[in-house]
């Protein structure tokens, strides 16, 4: 966050200092001399383009593919010729990374809620000739309507009404009927994670999607529920593996052991139906 961005924070009222923060952030756009990396994201090199300070130190370097993601393809269903839902994809490095895996065949919904951002996703997928990769410009929630965004490098729901940028709000279940329904749901939406299960219910229910969610304990969750809130929102029969932080490997979670009290990262594999070939 910029000077005037934590002085305003600190200082003024929300409604106040939300929209201060985001002219900061204008400025800071347009003093930023934007360039393109060229990395090594995943198994493949792509080229990023880097439009903002957060971007420049997340994004230019080299990337390994995170545990969640080798999780998933361990799982079956992150392949190629997969639909994922890149939920909360920032600026679209993570998809690009999801969209090499499922390959032309596949398909990659990006969401993304800041503007900012989604202009940069969709200029990545273009220099990247992802094909396979739709952005698009919304808020994820556990209904369809609209709801306050705070429009940040990382945006999250304002935590009070009538602050930051008013977006389209859309669920995941809606995005189902969209685009069909997908084979992996990739949730990291900054503690809007139980929102975005609830509005999910369905598709969990009736497709029995693979499940990656970044779990914000500690830094938004909290402000809506509890972790056993969020487990309870994912269907019977599925194999819930938690691992800590941004990296480490996942384990199963253990019966009676206490959740994580801070942020971490959970995949769920959807139960598999018999292979009746292995029988005849």
């Amino acid at each position: 966050m910029s000077f005037v961005g934590r002085v305003a924070s600190a200082v003024l009222p929300a409604a106040v200092a939300e929209p201060l923060r985001r002219l900061a952030r204008r400025l800071s756009v347009l003093r930023f001399r934007a360039y393109d990396a060229r990395h090594r994201y995943g198994d493949r090199e792509l080229v990023i383009h880097i439009a903002d300070p957060l971007a420049r130190g997340w994004y230019d370097h080299d990337w390994a593919a995170g545990t969640e993601i080798a999780a998933l393809r361990r799982g079956g269903r992150l392949r190629a010729g997969a639909r994922v839902f890149d939920v909360g994809a920032h600026q679209g490095v993570v998809a690009l990374m999801l969209s090499d895996i499922v390959g032309r065949a596949g398909r990659v919904i990006a969401v993304e809620a800041v503007a900012h951002n989604v202009r940069q996703a969709r200029q990545n997928a273009v220099a990247n000739a992802a094909t396979q990769l739709d952005v698009v410009h919304a808020a994820i929630a556990d209904t369809d309507g609209t709801l306050w965004f705070e429009d940040r490098w990382n945006g999250a729901v304002s935590r009070t009404s009538g602050v930051g940028v008013r977006t389209d709000a859309v669920t995941i279940d809606t995005l189902a009927e969209r685009y069909g329904p997908p084979d992996v749901l990739f949730l990291d939406v900054e503690g809007f994670e139980l929102h975005a299960l609830r509005g999910a219910a369905r598709t969990l229910a009736e497709h029995a999607p693979d499940l990656f969610v970044e779990v914000h304990v500690g830094a938004g969750l909290e402000r809506f529920g509890t972790v056993d809130d969020l487990l309870r929102l994912i269907p019977a029969g599925y194999e819930r593996l938690v691992a800590p932080g941004e990296e480490g490997e996942f384990v199963p979670i253990a019966e009676g052991a206490p959740l994580m009290a801070e942020r971490f990262r959970l995949v769920a594999f959807a139960p598999r139906a018999p292979d009746i070939s292995a029988h005849d």
